[in-house]
Formats: C-alpha cells, structure tokens, sequence
C-alpha cells in the first residue's frame, strides 16, 4: 500500500507573503517529525490589461496593467493527526489562498 501524500498549494499576489506563509508551513510540520518536500515554485501567471486612456480622439495613448499570480506547491509525505492539528492551527497572512488535498 502507497503511504498518503497531503498537497498543499498556495496563491499570492505578493511573492514576499507567499515565501513567509511557506516558510511557516514547513516549520510547523517538521516540528511534527513528518518528511515534507518543497515549496516548489510553479510557473508566475501573469494577466495583462490594455485600456484606453481617452475614448475618443486619442486611440494611441493606452495603459497597460498586469496582475501577477505566483505559486508554490508543498508535498507532506504520510501526514499524522499532530500534522493536521498543526496546519488547522497556523495563522497565514490575509493574502495567501491555501488548497491542502491528499492523494
């Protein structure tokens, strides 16, 4: 029988909550004494906008904004209850999106 492996994926728009709230999740499970592999940086999805800054007259004039999505995967091998006790418990930033699944 394959042991259980717990993903956990993180979304941020700023690189540096990302990091912290990775760091933070790595320390809390090996305090638990379980094997943990990552953060994985994924691919940076970046979104571009062009808008027109007069409606009318001046077509040329535009501006551009981009959002930037950043990721990081976290694999838990073989996660115990102290494990997920301790990931329930953790305070991440306001600005980090946690999606914890296990395979």
């Amino acid at each position: 029988m394959a042991s259980q492996v717990m993903r956990i994926t993180l979304k941020a728009y700023d690189h540096k909550l990302i990091d912290q709230a990775a760091k933070a999740i790595i320390d809390a499970v090996k305090n638990t004494g379980v094997k943990v592999s990552g953060p994985v940086p994924m691919p940076t999805k970046v979104e571009k906008v062009t808008i027109l800054r007069a409606v009318h007259k001046y077509k040329d004039s535009r501006e551009q904004f981009e959002q930037r999505t950043h990721k990081r995967l976290i694999d838990i091998t073989s996660p115990n209850q102290k494990t997920i006790d301790a990931l329930r418990k953790m305070d991440v930033s306001a600005g980090v999106y946690i999606d914890m699944k296990m395979r």
